[in-house]
């Protein structure tokens, strides 16, 4: 059995539908669905199970959970909060911290598989460069709480000898498919094309930093499909342990991938510039790009689905007709 924490998220259920083509349905899914529509990303995937997070770590913290690797073959801990503009400090120690903690610990005990996502917020402003390189990790700086949160797990694995055991995935910015529930944390492409269908224009963020004209901001955009091969990878690559980034490899900017989604709509470029809101103006990251040598060290060599044909793919295959994966 494949447990998948936060499986019913934009990752997580990506992860699951991975796993489904793979003809795999033996998955425990672990999330918590509340009063949103999370629960629409599970309608048509196949899993055998579900509990919510709570449940899940109880059963794990009291030793009531099945143990023995010919139970729990791995886990992929994808569930977080992932909202950059988190302000409860106590509240993301709590959920990102502690928790991936009693995790690893009953994995690593338990000789199951341990895969975890971390994040590019870690590497902070991106002064020091992206590469996934655990000698690096208590020289990095998050600009958020978000970010500190993740960096806190990944120092301490290190710190206390289980990242030769596990694996941390430092995800950049992934869209795709069954990410509508993610409010203001929706990819740009999700938020362009609701913009587009209501107005016919995007609205990018203007640039508060010199050297950057306004939406020339860059990111490394990476699709969900690609995350989840990445991610996969190392469920095959047993040998593989420590860090490792998943990305594109390549720095777009903003204005690109705004140009990407009009024409995947046949739609004329209408960019409207607005101020970046003063909250965010001293946390924002100008520049990502992730180091993939590492990813490609292990094994990894599919090629990453190059920026406008993986738009096309979520504009036209899954915005345009309001389906999900597994709905294709």
């Amino acid at each position: 059995m494949i447990v998948v924490t936060g499986g019913a998220g934009l990752i997580g259920s990506a992860v699951i539908h991975g796993l489904n083509r793979r003809g795999r349905d033996d998955i425990l899914v672990v999330d918590h669905l509340g009063s949103g529509e999370k629960w629409k990303n599970l309608v048509a995937l196949r899993f055998r199970d579900y509990l919510e997070k709570d449940v899940f770590l109880d059963l794990v913290t009291k030793g009531r959970f099945p143990s023995g690797e010919e139970e729990i073959e791995a886990i992929f801990h994808l569930g977080a909060c992932s909202a950059t503009t988190e302000r409860d400090a106590s509240y993301l120690i709590r959920n990102n911290f502690d928790y991936t903690k009693q995790l690893a610990l009953f994995a690593v005990k338990q000789g199951i598989r341990f895969i975890y996502a971390s994040s590019a917020a870690t590497y902070g402003d991106g002064i020091g460069g992206f590469r996934d390189d655990e000698a690096g990790l208590t020289g990095l700086h998050p600009l958020n709480m978000y970010g500190y949160s993740k960096q806190l797990f990944d120092v301490w694995a290190g710190a206390n000898g289980l990242l030769d055991r596990i694996v941390g995935l430092k995800y950049f910015n992934v869209f795709g498919p069954n990410e509508q529930h993610k409010g203001e944390m929706r990819s740009l492409v999700l938020k362009a094309y609701e913009q587009i269908v209501s107005s016919g224009v995007i609205r990018l963020f203007k640039s508060h930093r010199e050297g950057y004209a306004d939406g020339e901001q860059q990111r490394d955009f990476i699709y969900v499909k690609d995350a989840v091969a990445m991610t996969l990878h190392f469920l095959d690559n047993r040998q593989a342990s420590g860090i490792f980034n998943i990305g594109s490899g390549e720095a777009n900017s903003w204005n690109r991938l705004a140009a990407a989604i009009f024409r995947a709509l046949g739609r004329p470029e209408r960019i409207e510039y607005i101020d970046m809101p003063e909250a965010i103006r001293e946390t924002y990251q100008y520049h990502t790009r992730a180091d993939m040598a590492k990813l490609r060290q292990s094994g990894y060599d599919r090629e990453v689905t190059p920026l406008e044909a993986a738009v096309g793919d979520y504009v036209i295959n899954y915005l345009v007709p309001g389906k999900r994966l597994g709905e294709e």
